[in-house]
């Protein structure tokens, strides 16, 4: 297992507090192996392996365990014996009230607790009430491109240093192009799994026809079935309306023009079941969205935002591997990024344009345009354009996908794509 130092810190924070650690993302994005990783973590700092209990909910061993209390009633006869158990409980949301069972476990026990969820509906549920300011979430997302790298083996180095060039070394002392290995990310996406060889778009195909199918069945079809709303009915219309964010990731839609794109195909649905849809799949950490941001007036805005898919090998897998619009999938890419680094991601709107990212964290915001090509001196000022008329003090940046440029323009740095997906 490699471990994603960043997430198993964000556990080890809250090691043996009397808070609940919650792990969310999409499916096959690493939640399990970074319990395990945790699990591992416990044992090496001499925790008895009799006090770790696994509960890994899709096993065979849990499946005639349907609700709460023969969850509870599990925990509770396993753990006798162990004065401070440490429980993990991997994909538990399909256990009928499993929150009332977690709440109980957390105030009967002396025990440190540990959950992975692939659906929003996790915190959304009653787990947040019951558990109110007893628990924390660490959002887990596929491989950014420095990770990536580190799965295949390769090793690249800080900007300033003397071996920063276009190559970087593999550990058995293969050398590679860091724009080969950045186009072979951009097409193939960061999933774990698939990260550990070299990319084959037919193995990619397959994985990614796999999971999309368990996530667009079992995670928002059937669930929704049981948690008895019955919104999302239709396998068909789910499916358009993925292919439709996918195909428009980076562009403002209305759920009206998403709907009217839709009935344009001799499907007639309403507004509000469209949105529906679209809310099962951001559920399911297929899409995220970006609300638009007034720069001026400091507030959210409640029309016309962005949504990004959970990792852009999906989306070449849902395109068929077109590679269609380039730019847009690298603005995808920025936007995974800033997320990833902790970031709160809006577009940014001003009186005349728009800057593609207002990127806020604590007292920090940073401004960033994103653009594939900009050597047309016409599409560099449109680029910049937006990023002059801002007139506050926080860095400005523009995001490069190819060319050379001036490293700052008027206080606005530029960077390549490259270079700012691995910090440099």
């Amino acid at each position: 297992m490699i471990p994603r130092d960043k997430y198993l810190d964000e556990l080890k924070a809250f090691q043996d507090t009397d808070v609940i650690k919650v792990v969310t993302g999409v499916r096959r994005c690493g939640k399990s192996t970074l319990l395990e990783l945790m699990r591992d973590e416990l044992l090496a700092q001499g925790k008895s392996p009799s006090d770790i209990f696994f509960y890994k909910m899709e096993s065979m061993r849990f499946d005639e365990l349907v609700d709460y209390r023969q969850l509870y009633g599990l925990v509770i006869e396993e753990t006798a014996g162990s004065a401070h158990p440490y429980l993990f409980f991997d994909e538990l949301q399909d256990v009928e009230g499993w929150e009332k069972a977690v709440n109980s476990l957390r105030v009967d026990l002396d025990a440190d607790i540990y959950i992975t969820g692939s659906n929003a509906y996790l915190l959304s549920s009653e787990l947040s009430t019951l558990i109110s300011g007893r628990y924390v979430e660490v959002e887990m997302l596929p491989l950014t491109f420095a990770e990536y790298l580190d799965f295949r083996g390769y090793k690249t180095f800080p900007k300033d240093s003397d071996k920063a060039d276009l190559s970087v070394r593999s550990a058995d002392g293969g050398i590679a192009s860091l724009d080969a290995l950045f186009a072979q990310y951009r097409n193939y996406g960061g999933f774990p799994y698939l990260a550990l060889r070299e990319p084959n778009q037919a193995e990619h195909r397959t994985y990614l026809k796999s999971l999309y199918d368990t996530v667009i069945v079992r995670d928002i079809l059937e669930r929704d079935r049981r948690r008895g709303r019955r919104r999302i009915t239709n396998p068909d219309l789910l499916r358009r309306v993925c292919a439709f964010l996918a195909d428009n990731v980076g562009a403002s839609n209305s759920v009206n023009s998403i709907t009217g794109a839709i009935n344009s195909e001799n499907m007639k649905v309403a507004n509000s079941t469209v949105d529906a849809y679209i809310g099962a799949l951001v559920e399911a950490y297929l899409f995220y969205p970006a609300q638009r941001y007034d720069i001026k007036g400091k507030e959210l805005l409640k029309t016309l935002g962005k949504h990004y898919v959970v990792d852009v090998g999906l989306r070449s897998y849902l395109e068929g591997y077109r590679g269609s619009a380039p730019g847009r999938v690298l603005e995808n890419m920025v936007f995974l990024q800033l997320r990833y680094e902790g970031y709160d991601v809006s577009v940014g709107k001003l009186r005349a344009g728009e800057v593609d990212f207002v990127a806020r964290k604590d007292d920090e915001t940073t401004y960033i345009q994103v653009t594939e090509d900009m050597t047309d001196p016409a599409t560099m000022e449109r680029e910049l354009a937006p990023l002059r008329r801002i007139r506050d003090a926080f860095p400005k940046v523009v995001v490069v996908g190819r060319g050379e440029y001036p490293t700052n323009v008027d206080g606005i740095r530029i960077v390549g794509a490259v270079d700012f997906l691995l910090g440099r």
